[in-house]
C-alpha cells in the first residue's frame, strides 16, 4: 500500500510494492525504457512520499551567487575577494556558481553529449551494464537505493569512479569513454582550486583540504531524466543533502534543480558556462557545521531529457581506515566537536541504508551534547 501527499494521484493505491520494484529493476530498462514504451502514467512506486509545502520562491531575496574565478589571475586583491564569496557562499546557501573556472565550452559541451548518447544508445547495450554491484567500474540503474527509499525518483544514472583508482579504459563506455576521462581530468583540477578557495575562507592553509584527502576521491555521477508523464506525483531527485564533500555539477539548460533556503525553495538556474558548486554534507561535518550542505531536489517535468553530470569528490565505499572529524583548528572551548569520527565508507554505508528519506546522513553522527 502506498500512500501520496499529491492532490493529483489516489490517496490509496492496493497493490505489492516490493514485488514491483523487483520486477522494475529486473527488467533493466530503467525510467527511459517505460518512456519508450509509451506509458501515460508511473507505477505507483514513484510517487512522492515526502510531504512537502515549502513554498518555491521565483523572486526571492536570496539567489545563488555566480563567482567569477577570473580575478584569480595574479591579484590579490581579486583573489581576497572570492575567498569572501566563497565564504558567504557556503556559511549562508550551501551553493554557488562557478565562471571562468578554466573548463572549455567544448568540453562541457561534449560531455553533456557523451552521457546523452550513452542513455540513447540500444536498450540492449545498456542492459548488459545494469548493475547494483558497486565494486564494478561502472554502475548504470534506475536510482542506486530504490529499494531502501520511500519512492523512487524519476531519473537514471550512471557513475564511474574516477580517482584515486582510475578504471580501465575498456571498461568505459565506448560512446563517451574518451570525454569521461577528459573531463574528469578537468573537474579534478577546478575541484583542487575550489578546496584551496574553500580552505581558505575556512582560516586555513589553501592546502589544507587537499592535504587531508579531501580532494582523494572523484566519482562522476551521470544523470539522464527522461520527460515524465505525471511530473506533479514523483520528483526527478527528492529532497536531499550530498553525501560527499564537495559537489562541482555540470547542468544542461533545461533547468529544475532547486535549493532550500529559509523553508523556501530557489531555483538554481542554469548560467551559460557556469558550474554549480556545492557543499557536501561531509564537509559540514568536518567544519563542525561552520559550512552548511543544504538540502536540495530536481523537479521532474514534461520537458526532456535533462542531463547533467555531478562530480562527487569522495572515495565513497572505498575501504580506507583514514577517520574524519570536525578539524581541530576550527575547534574550540566555545565550539567543541558536534561530531564524531567516522570513515567515508562507513558514512556512505549508513547513508545508503536509510536512502532518500528526508534527513541528512551527518545527524547519524552528532554527538549527544550537540543534539
Amino acid at each position: 500500500m502506498v500512500e501520496t501527499n499529491s492532490p493529483a494521484a489516489p490517496l490509496k493505491v492496493e497493490y505489492d510494492r516490493a514485488s514491483e520494484v523487483k520486477a522494475f529493476d529486473e527488467s533493466k530498462v530503467g525510467v527511459k525504457g517505460l518512456v519508450d514504451a509509451g506509458i501515460t502514467q508511473i507505477p505507483p512506486f514513484f510517487y512522492k512520499s515526502i510531504c512537502d509545502d515549502n513554498p518555491v520562491v521565483n523572486d526571492a531575496q536570496f539567489s545563488i551567487p555566480i563567482i567569477d574565478l577570473g580575478g584569480l589571475n595574479g591579484d590579490p586583491f581579486g583573489r581576497k575577494e572570492i575567498v569572501d564569496r566563497v565564504r558567504a557562499a557556503s556559511e549562508n546557501g550551501g551553493f554557488f556558481q562557478i565562471v571562468n573556472h578554466s573548463i572549455p565550452k567544448s568540453v562541457m559541451e561534449e560531455m553533456k553529449e557523451g552521457v546523452r548518447q550513452f542513455y540513447e544508445q540500444d536498450t540492449e547495450v545498456k542492459k548488459a551494464l545494469y548493475t547494483r554491484d558497486f565494486t564494478k567500474p561502472l554502475v548504470y540503474n534506475t536510482n542506486n537505493n530504490l529499494y531502501s527509499s520511500p519512492s523512487a525518483d524519476w531519473r537514471v544514472t550512471f557513475l564511474v569512479r574516477m580517482a584515486p583508482d582510475p578504471p580501465n579504459l575498456e571498461d568505459l563506455p565506448l560512446v563517451c569513454r574518451d570525454i569521461l576521462v577528459e573531463y574528469s581530468k578537468q573537474v579534478m583540477k577546478v575541484g583542487i582550486l575550489v578546496f584551496e578557495l574553500i580552505s581558505e575562507a575556512l582560516g586555513l592553509n589553501p592546502n589544507h583540504l587537499h592535504d587531508i584527502d579531501c580532494t582523494e576521491g572523484l566519482v562522476l555521477l551521470c544523470h539522464y531524466y527522461p520527460p515524465c508523464p505525471q511530473p506533479e506525483l514523483t520528483m526527478g531527485v527528492t529532497k536531499h543533502a550530498d553525501i560527499d564533500f564537495l559537489t562541482v555539477l555540470l547542468q544542461d539548460d533545461i533547468g529544475g534543480l532547486q535549493v532550500l533556503n529559509n523553508n523556501e525553495w530557489v531555483d538554481v538556474s542554469p548560467h551559460p558556462g557556469a558550474l554549480v558548486v556545492n557543499i557536501g554534507d561531509l564537509l559540514q561535518l568536518i567544519t563542525n557545521d561552520r559550512f552548511k550542505s543544504v538540502e536540495h531536489r530536481v523537479l521532474a517535468s514534461h520537458v526532456g531529457p535533462r542531463v547533467s553530470i555531478a562530480g562527487f569528490f569522495c572515495t565513497g565505499v572505498l575501504s580506507t581506515s583514514k577517520l574524519y572529524g570536525p578539524i581541530s583548528e576550527l575547534l574550540s572551548k566555545n565550539n567543541p566537536p558536534k561530531y564524531r569520527e567516522t570513515t567515508v565508507k562507513d558514512y556512505i554505508a549508513h547513508s545508503g541504508k536509510k536512502g532518500l528519506d528526508g534527513t541528512k546522513p551527518s545527524d547519524h553522527f552528532k554527538l549527544a551534547k550537540a543534539e
